[in-house]
Formats: C-alpha cells, sequence, structure tokens
C-alpha cells in the first residue's frame, strides 16, 4: 500500500520538497552580485538592458506585485516557482520518450543538478526564465519530431515551440542555440519538415517576439551584443590548457559528476545505437546541447568563460541520461548499478548544499578571519561572504550617516558613488533604497552595466556635489585611485566591521567625497554629465 502510495504521488511528492527547500534557501539567504543588480530590470523596465533581454526584470515585477514585496525570498519567487514547473517539464519529456518511469528519472536527475536546483531554481538570474522556455520549446519540438511531418499535429507544436523559443530569447541570448540546433536537426536528418509551413511561422513568431531587443540595440550601436561577443571572443593565439581544465571542471561539478557521468554513459549508448526507438527525438535533443558544450570548452582553451553557459545543454540531455537509465534498469543485474548513480547524485547534491548554507551563515570551513591591523584574510578567500554581511553594513552606516548629517560634515542630498556594477547593486539593494539616498556610477558603461543609464534617471551629477564610497577588505578598492581628479577632497575613510560567528570576517570602509569640480563625457550620449541642480 505505502509502495502504490509512492508511485502514485512521488512526482508530486518531488515538486513539493524541492520547491519548499529551495524557496527556504531564497528566504533566508542574502541575494548575490548578480541578483541585486537584475532588481534593477524590475525597477527601471526597458524594451531591454545592457547585459541581458528583459525577461528577468518582468519576471521579478510579476512575483513581487511589482516590486511591492522586496525581501529576498519574493524577488527569488520566481526562479523557485519556474524551477518547479521545469522540474515537471522534463519529467512530460522523459515520458514522452518511453514511460513515466523515464520521466521520474529525469525529474530526480533535473533535481540533483547544481545548475538547475540552485542557480536556476532559487537564484534569481536569467537562467531562471530561460530555462522554463527551454525546456518548454524542447517539449513541443520533441513531440512534434515524434509525431512527423506528416502528422496534422505537428505543425501546432512547431507553432508553439516558435512562441516559446521566443521567449526563451526574451530571457538570455544563449537561447539562440535552440534554433541552430533545430535547425541543424531539420538540415541534416530529416529535410522534409522544411516543407511545412509551420517551421518557417515559427521562426517567424520568435523573431517578432525579439524585435523589441532588436530595436533597443539598433537606439544604442548594438552595445548589448559587442559586449557578450567581447566575453567569448577568441583573440589569444597561446593555448591556455588551465582555463580549458577549469570550464571542464566546473561543467562537471555544476551538473553534479553523477549527472555528469549518467549524461556521458547516455551519449555513449546513443552512438552505439542503444536507442533505436527514440531516435529521431534523441538526434534533436543532442543536436542542440552537444554544439553548445563543445563550443565552449573550444573557447575555454584560449580564453576564460563561465561553466554555467553550458548549463541549459547539460539540462537538455538529462532525458537521454533517463532513458539510458531506464533501459539499464530493464537488464536486471547488469543495470543495477545506475538508480544508485541516482541516489548518490542526491546525496552528493544535499551534502554540499548543506555545506555551503552553512558557510554562508557560520563560516565553518574557508574563512580564518581577517588580520584587524592589515584588515588582510587569513586563509584563502571565501567566496560565499558574496552574500554575507550587507545587512550588518546597512545597520552601521545608518548610524554613521545620521551623524554626518546632524552635524553638517555631509548633506542630506549627498550621494553614494560607485565606478562598478558590483558592489553597486549590493549597495544600492541593501543601503541606498532602504536609506532613500541615491546610488550612482561614474565610470564607463563596460564596467557599470545598466547604471550608466541609471545614472542618467536619476539625476545624474551636479558641480559640487558631494558623496560616499564603499570598498571592502575582501574586495578593495581606493577612490583615490578613481576619483581625486573629480572630487576637491576625499577624507579618510571610517571603518566598519563584518562578523560571523562572532568572527571577524571583513572590513567595510567608507570615505566622504567632497565638491565635485570635475566629469568625463557621458559615454552613452557624448554630452557633459553635469546637471544643473
Amino acid at each position: 500500500m505505502t509502495n502504490d502510495f509512492f508511485r502514485k504521488y512521488r512526482l508530486w511528492l518531488l515538486l513539493a520538497v524541492s520547491a519548499i527547500t529551495r524557496l527556504l534557501i531564497a528566504a533566508f539567504t542574502e541575494l548575490g552580485n548578480d541578483e541585486v543588480y537584475y532588481i534593477n530590470y524590475a525597477l527601471y523596465p526597458d524594451l531591454s538592458h545592457f547585459d541581458h533581454p528583459p525577461m528577468t526584470g518582468w519576471i521579478i515585477q510579476l512575483f513581487s506585485l511589482n516590486l511591492l514585496f522586496e525581501s529576498e525570498g519574493f524577488i527569488r519567487l520566481g526562479a523557485v516557482v519556474l524551477g518547479t514547473l521545469n522540474t515537471w517539464l522534463i519529467y512530460l519529456t522523459g515520458r514522452h520518450l518511453r514511460d513515466e518511469l523515464t520521466g521520474w528519472y529525469a525529474a530526480l536527475l533535473y533535481t540533483a543538478s547544481f545548475y538547475c536546483f540552485i542557480i536556476a531554481g532559487t537564484f534569481m538570474m536569467p537562467d531562471a526564465p530561460q530555462t522554463f522556455f527551454w525546456l518548454l520549446t524542447l517539449l513541443m519540438l520533441t513531440k512534434a519530431v515524434k509525431a512527423g511531418p506528416e502528422s496534422p499535429v505537428s505543425g501546432n507544436y512547431l507553432l508553439l515551440a516558435g512562441v516559446a523559443g521566443g521567449m526563451a530569447l526574451l530571457s538570455k541570448y544563449t537561447s539562440i542555440f535552440l534554433f541552430t540546433g533545430a535547425g541543424f536537426y531539420f538540415l541534416i536528418f530529416d529535410r522534409k519538415w522544411l516543407g511545412k509551413w509551420q517551421l518557417y511561422a515559427a521562426g517567424t513568431f520568435s523573431l517578432l517576439l525579439f524585435t523589441p531587443v532588436i530595436f533597443w540595440n539598433i537606439r544604442y550601436d548594438f552595445v548589448s551584443f559587442t559586449f557578450h561577443s567581447d566575453r567569448v571572443e577568441v583573440v589569444k593565439t597561446i593555448l591556455r590548457p588551465d582555463l580549458f581544465a577549469a570550464e571542464l571542471g566546473g561543467q562537471v561539478f555544476y551538473n553534479n559528476p553523477f549527472v555528469f557521468a549518467l549524461v556521458m554513459a547516455g551519449l555513449i549508448a546513443f552512438l552505439r545505437g542503444r536507442f533505436a526507438e527514440n531516435k529521431p527525438e534523441l538526434r534533436l535533443l543532442i543536436s542542440t546541447a552537444l554544439p553548445v558544450i563543445l563550443l565552449f570548452l573550444g573557447f575555454s582553451l584560449f580564453r576564460r568563460t563561465l561553466p554555467h553557459w553550458t548549463g541549459p545543454a547539460y539540462m537538455t540531455l538529462i532525458p537521454l541520461a533517463a532513458l539510458f537509465i531506464r533501459v539499464q534498469t530493464e537488464k536486471g543485474m547488469a543495470g543495477r548499478w545506475t538508480t544508485p548513480m541516482i541516489s548518490n547524485a542526491i546525496l552528493f547534491l544535499a551534502i554540499v548544499v548543506s555545506a555551503a548554507l552553512i558557510q554562508i551563515t557560520q563560516g565553518w570551513f574557508l574563512n580564518k578571519g581577517i588580520d584587524r591591523m592589515t584588515g588582510k584574510r587569513l586563509g584563502i578567500k571565501d567566496i560565499t561572504l558574496d552574500l554575507y554581511g550587507w545587512e550588518q553594513l546597512h545597520q552601521q552606516f545608518s548610524g554613521i550617516y545620521r551623524q554626518d548629517t546632524a552635524s553638517g560634515l555631509m548633506p542630506e542630498d549627498a550621494v553614494i558613488v560607485s565606478q562598478r556594477w558590483f558592489p553597486a547593486a549590493n549597495l544600492d539593494y541593501y543601503v541606498a533604497r532602504p536609506m532613500g539616498i541615491k546610488l550612482l556610477t561614474l565610470a564607463e558603461p563596460e564596467r557599470t552595466h545598466k547604471y550608466a543609464w541609471i545614472t542618467q534617471f536619476r539625476g545624474g551629477f551636479y558641480p559640487g556635489m558631494d558623496a560616499y564610497y564603499f570598498s571592502s577588505s575582501y574586495d578593495f578598492s581606493d577612490p583615490n585611485g578613481h576619483y581625486s581628479e573629480y572630487f576637491t577632497e576625499i577624507g579618510q575613510p571610517d571603518t566598519i566591521p563584518v562578523y560571523r560567528n562572532n568572527r571577524l570576517v571583513m572590513y567595510h570602509y567608507v570615505w566622504r567625497l567632497k565638491g565635485l569640480k570635475a566629469m568625463p563625457p557621458d559615454r552613452l550620449t557624448g554630452k557633459d554629465l553635469f546637471i544643473k541642480p
């Protein structure tokens, strides 16, 4: 009776447990550098943005009720909801390949992936909406391919895939690989599809949905496309095996080593002809995923890449891995090693996520604190400090600001100035906006990103303006190296300590910049950035 109940409701139990776990993580950890930055997409909606298309901002607006609720849990709620729907979509894809058990394996493997569970399913990143529309597009395409070009329903699936693919493009530019993958499949493996008008209509729908992003880029000289092409352009001739190793190792870890191994096993089995009855659908999935993986591995031989860029590609191959497990379990003893691999993958995810949360909140493993005299860290760099200490900074700076304005040392309309999009976004969310202070950036758009536009929206600069500048012992920068030619006076900094588990782990430094006297021209318009008060 118990086993029957579990089999009947196991998917819903998985969805519920996964969603509740991710929601708790979302609500009780501070936002990361990227997440606080993407809040600006919701604060300042536009047809597109410097770094990404607009979908991320729309999702934040939708689930926070247009930022009526601004806590971490509501900012990330869209990612949690979409991540839960993704688990269901990949279950449907696996079930479509073989049966419900295949779908169940796919859902488990998806849940075990760090990329799917955390990056795309908990953190509010462009990957959250991208993966949802990516999986929806793939589900429609696999249904169409399985039905065949002669089927009357396959055209409808193509049209739905076109709409979903357009929404994926509005989420993240790398969604273009959905179209290259589908195009590769139709051109190489089954050209009968080229005679269906729905295929071209689907592409037209996608392009129309993406048109606002194109218009925005035309207005700003394709600054977004230029930025991303610079990130991946191969400009070095010296091979970098260290960067290749870092990229490959990152891909293995981000997708969970056990999931990665099963994906590779599934690919090998496909190449050996083990899945003849699912050949068209699997060809489509592999045509979409494999070029992405190989492309970024190739780029990594010449310059630094980020492992999560290939996350959607590995996610695409999870149904293949699930089908491989399904076929292996049918063989009895010969397939018994595969299902323990899923259990180990889930266990590995639980251990690593638990350890990460303990490190973020308690700092048990890496950070040994800092030297009180020099501010230099003791031990290795602890990246979890990106998600810690901002509320402490807010509380302590509030006292400094009240004392400064009460004594006349700083005016009440003093701003916070920053020379890079992070930590500008962290300071904006945790310090400036709660205190009613404007945060502006003073640097080229390549460093400030959307804040180049936000600075204009917030009124810009004027002669004589006073400002605060923040830095930290974790990521130190001195305003004298950036702004000495712009301000009349830069004083000595105040020091704000940050403690974790009663251990001093970071100093924040706050400078007072007095009397803005000069400004470079605005890099967006070429005009002077001074605006008269």
